[in-house]
């Protein structure tokens, strides 16, 4: 029995040091980070700010392949099964605390199916609609909307995506029931918003910016609870008279489960070397997203704070009668 414990001891040992040795040399090749929507929208654009600052600090080429579906579970699901230590999913709220609590049967257990590596970026979400839709404020929305709210529709980047829950939240807030039409991501959506065949989005700033400037849609409020710096004239959704009203998403990177801790907290490292260089914050900054601070990036603030987002957005969910197969 003592011969057994000494070799499993020799064992573990002998796991923690090829463990240990492998992340120092980690990465070998290049990376995949998987973006679990299609081009084009919000976490897509994120993830191609993102990918030649990780490069440079990782020393290895990231490589971004789209992998779209289920509102952006069959992306997350595939990184979450890999084993090759060479791929990342840039989540989001959706992928990572909404779908627990939204469908019946999600095809993971964010808790228990990954290893959280950074908290990226908060992203305050708002309301797009049609250029040509009559209303220029959110009280004129809503009239127009409790007016016409069988008639109406509004796009996503999918069930259980932050853009989906946001505008299912709006409509709670103001008393309607509007057709939902899921697309396989923000860009896709937003086309269609254009083209004016969906009446509506509520997503994040960036999906919004090209639209508004070349005057093809219009923001009529921010759905969070300040007022977005790329947009400061317009007013947020509480200041326009829904009170307590604040729908914000986010974006982080996740690993597989069994990723070794040192490549985990390699890749954080990395990440958080990137988010301090000047030409990346400010460049997510004029995006609208809000970079997260030193102290929101270890791997342990994410696993709590998912943990917590997760908890937090299931009671809303819920209240909202909204559920997915």
């Amino acid at each position: 029995m003592r011969h057994c414990r000494i070799l499993s001891n020799l064992v573990a040992a002998l796991a923690l040091f090829c463990g240990t040795a492998a992340a120092q040399d980690w990465p070998t090749r290049p990376l995949t980070m998987v973006v679990p929507f299609a081009a084009g929208g919000p976490v897509d654009v994120l993830g191609r700010i993102l990918q030649p600052h990780l490069s440079e600090a990782l020393g290895q080429q990231v490589i971004i392949e789209n992998v779209s579906g289920a509102g952006g579970m069959v992306g997350s699901l595939r990184v979450s099964l890999a084993q090759d230590g060479h791929q990342f999913v840039l989540g989001s709220i959706g992928t990572h605390a909404l779908n627990q609590s939204l469908y019946k049967k999600p095809l993971y257990n964010v808790v228990t199916d990954f290893s959280p590596v950074i908290l990226i970026a908060d992203a305050p979400l708002v309301l797009i609609v049609r250029k040509d839709l009559p209303a220029n404020n959110l009280q004129e929305f809503i009239a127009y909307a409790r007016a016409n709210h069988s008639k109406m529709q509004y796009g996503s980047g999918g069930t259980g995506t932050s853009a989906h829950i946001g505008c299912v939240l709006l409509n709670q807030a103001i008393g309607v029931n509007i057709t939902h039409v899921p697309y396989r991501g923000g860009g896709p959506a937003m086309q269609d918003l254009i083209a004016g065949r969906v009446d509506y989005v509520c997503n994040y700033v960036s999906t919004a910016l090209p639209a508004v400037q070349g005057g093809t849609a219009k923001m009529l409020a921010t759905l969070a609870r300040t007022r977005s710096t790329s947009f400061p004239n317009i007013g947020t959704a509480q200041e326009q008279g829904l009170n307590d009203f604040d729908v914000s998403a986010w974006n982080a990177i996740f690993m597989p489960k069994s990723s070794p801790l040192a490549i985990v907290n390699k890749l954080n490292a990395a990440t958080s070397r990137a988010l301090d260089t000047p030409a990346l914050s400010k460049r997510l900054d004029d995006i609208g997203l809000i970079v997260a601070t030193p102290e929101r990036r270890t791997p342990a603030y994410l696993a709590k704070f998912v943990a917590g987002e997760i908890e937090k957005w299931s009671v809303p969910i819920k209240a909202s009668g909204v559920a997915a197969e």
